[in-house]
């Protein structure tokens, strides 16, 4: 396909201004800052009725245009990662700059250039169609770059409780790799996650018959589970990982033995596993080994997938009209919300920005992505919705 060329972005380009107001606003994980307050009232403005629904420290709202089946949701997340050293930031993370066709920022691209593409196209399509099919909803949290336990999970819990149905969600996580469009998530792998203590018994080091080294003891378990072949994956699935990310043991002196031993590790997998058989593996293996040890799990969510229908179909379509290419459907990348509203039963595409930079140090977005993404959102609105 012929590709094309946008015309520059204008500085007063309603996407772009937004997304600017909101980078402005330092929302580390789970501080919201006002944003959801702006997007709030811009939705209210635009004749959507709008719930909060504060839990803890985190904001979270639900909002509504119409009152029908079936129900189209926007997902997002309004917090950030930490800055990271700021010295090596080219610029003020929270003071957003623009360069050569570039906005620099942080949350640049994860992900308030996605909430701010779709609050603009949900401004233009319920101008345009005040009356249209079923109901257009917006859940948006301060609460996905940390726990993720009072933020979508918790509102889902809500809604369940009310019956209240998700039928479609495009989730604005930055899901594209080279070139706006070229990737959208029909599914994320699930996340398992260990916190292993090995126990052992200090000593000295010209003593080891009077020791127990926790270090030599979980060795050689550790080394099958890194080597381990999970499974091969599936038609829309990466193999399931393994990865130790954390370690530690030891006092610090060379000539100690250490009595104790942390790691940390996850494991992403596929739908060929369970949580069940993953754990069953992992204690079987270190029980083999002989190793003394306790072990917390942590289950950050169950993989899901979406299959080709109503949604994948209108987002593809929105994607050839808008940038004249047609996406990869994937499932790979970190997991996201997406894994809290897809087990009600809703279709769930996530469509988004670039996501190089994200969680980096000098986050950035394509200022013409923005205007793009934002025409995106609205053609799949006009396909979904539409009378």
């Amino acid at each position: 396909m012929q590709e094309f060329t946008p015309l520059p972005t204008p500085a007063d380009d309603p996407t772009l201004l937004l997304t600017q107001e909101l980078i402005r606003r330092p929302s580390v994980s789970p501080e919201d800052q006002g944003c959801l307050q702006i997007i709030a009232q811009r939705l209210e403005a635009a004749g959507f009725r709008v719930e909060r629904m504060p839990f803890g420290p985190v904001e979270n709202i639900w909002a509504l245009h119409g009152t029908e089946r079936p129900l189209l949701c926007f997902a997002g997340h309004t917090d950030v990662v930490p800055t990271g050293p700021r010295e090596e930031w080219h610029t003020d993370p929270f003071e957003p700059v623009i360069r050569d066709g570039i906005l620099y920022g942080r949350g640049a691209a994860d992900m308030k250039s996605g909430l701010a593409a779709m609050v603009v196209a949900t401004e233009r399509f319920v101008a345009k169609h005040p009356n249209h099919k079923g109901t257009l909803a917006f859940l948006l949290t301060s609460d996905e770059e940390g726990p993720s336990v009072d933020g979508t999970r918790r509102v889902m819990e809500v809604l369940e409780s009310r019956n209240e149905k998700i039928d479609y969600c495009v989730v604005g996580e930055p899901s594209s790799t080279d070139k706006l469009g070229d990737v959208i998530k029909i599914g994320r792998r699930g996340s398992l996650s260990g916190k292993l203590t090995v126990h052992g018994v200090q000593g000295h080091v010209a003593y080891p018959h009077l020791a127990d080294n926790p270090v030599h003891a979980v060795a050689p378990a550790l080394a099958e589970l890194a080597a381990r072949t999970w499974d091969k994956g599936n038609e829309f699935f990466q193999p399931t990982t393994f990865q130790i990310s954390n370690i530690s043991a030891g006092t610090g002196a060379p000539n100690v033995i250490p009595g104790e031993l942390k790691a940390r590790f996850n494991i992403r997998f596929s739908t060929e596993q369970t949580v069940e058989k993953l754990q069953s593996t992992i204690t079987e293996i270190l029980n083999r080994h002989k190793v003394n040890y306790t072990l917390e799990w942590f289950v950050s969510g169950l993989p899901f997938f979406t299959a080709p229908g109503a949604l994948s179909k209108a987002v593809v379509q929105a994607i050839q009209e808008k940038a004249n290419r047609t996406p990869e459907l994937s499932t790979t990348g970190g997991t996201s919300d997406g894994r809290f509203i897809a087990p009600t039963g809703a279709q769930v595409v996530e469509l988004g920005v670039l996501n190089a930079s994200i969680h980096k140090v000098n986050e950035n977005v394509r200022v013409d992505d923005i205007v793009t993404l934002t025409q995106m959102y609205e053609r799949v609105m006009e396909l979904m919705l539409a009378k």
